[in-house]
């Protein structure tokens, strides 16, 4: 087989909205630099994803300079949103965890909302060295998350999505098959693994940055949510309850923890430590 490599990068500055696919990163200790440093939130503070709102499936932010981003959306005119100056924080929450973040302002407040057609606001986690702790069942002493579902960076592998899609193909839902990468939403995506091989991964290499294997990857309806249209089915949900299921998880991909910074390329070489 031949070396296992990086075959793409994916940052999304915006949390459930779509992001980039640059030719290399920065790795922060809390994941890639500018991945999910934004979110938004409702009116009682708590976080609003593609879980409750396909639709920000096609908006998109595009990162910009010192941490601004540009948003788009279908019918919306583009908004530039720079990182809001040092204030006071407000609580937000995002999975039952309470979480300080700087508001983002009125102008992409209302733009979201416009878009939304519901009361929503942005804002930004402006110090992730320490506003939020990784769950400490995963973590060493200090160590923290993005606005990130539960972990600094997710990977997933071309063979294990072709193996998934090859499970599609012959269940009660092929035509939905076969799925695009972008419904699990990675930071890492590796090529030239035997289908599945990451479930056996502890520590991996990706170029010149290692990374500790936290958990596999429990998957949610945002898989099965449709990135280019907002339309919902049954896979890979489905597929995956049938084959991919380990405890009450439905698993597609691996949660990493950095070792360390540096910068990683497409291209790089993967090298599977222990």
């Amino acid at each position: 087989m031949a070396t296992p490599v990086l075959r793409s990068l994916h940052i999304h500055p915006v949390k459930s909205v779509a992001g980039h696919a640059p030719a290399e990163a920065a790795v922060e200790p809390w994941g890639l630099a500018g991945d999910r440093r934004w979110m938004l939130v409702d009116a009682a503070g708590r976080a609003v994803t593609q879980r409750q709102q396909p639709r920000l499936a096609l908006a998109a932010a595009a990162p910009l300079a010192d941490g601004a981003v540009r948003l788009t959306a279908p019918g919306a005119a583009p908004l530039t949103v720079a990182v809001p100056e040092p204030s006071a924080t407000a609580a937000v929450e995002l999975f039952g965890e309470k979480v300080e973040a700087v508001p983002a302002g009125a102008a992409p407040d209302g733009w979201f909302s416009a878009y939304l057609g519901l009361p929503v606001r942005l804002v930004h986690l402006d110090d992730p060295a320490y506003r939020r702790p990784i769950d400490a069942d995963y973590a060493l002493p200090g160590e923290t998350v993005s606005f990130a579902d539960g972990f600094p960076l997710l990977l997933a592998s071309v063979s294990s999505l072709d193996a998934l899609n090859s499970l599609i193909a012959q269940g009660d839902h092929a035509d939905e098959g076969p799925l695009p990468m972008n419904r699990f939403r990675p930071n890492l995506v590796v090529d030239g693994t035997a289908p599945w091989a990451e479930d056996g991964w502890k520590r991996i290499a990706v170029g010149e940055v290692s990374f500790r294997v936290a958990k596999p990857c429990g998957r949610c309806v945002v898989t099965t949510t449709d990135q280019t249209t907002a339309e919902r089915g049954k896979e890979p949900l489905r597929t995956l309850a049938r084959h991919r299921r380990f405890g009450d998880r439905l698993v597609f991909g691996q949660n990493l923890v950095p070792e360390h910074t540096g910068t990683v390329r497409v291209g790089d070489q993967v090298r599977v430590l222990a």
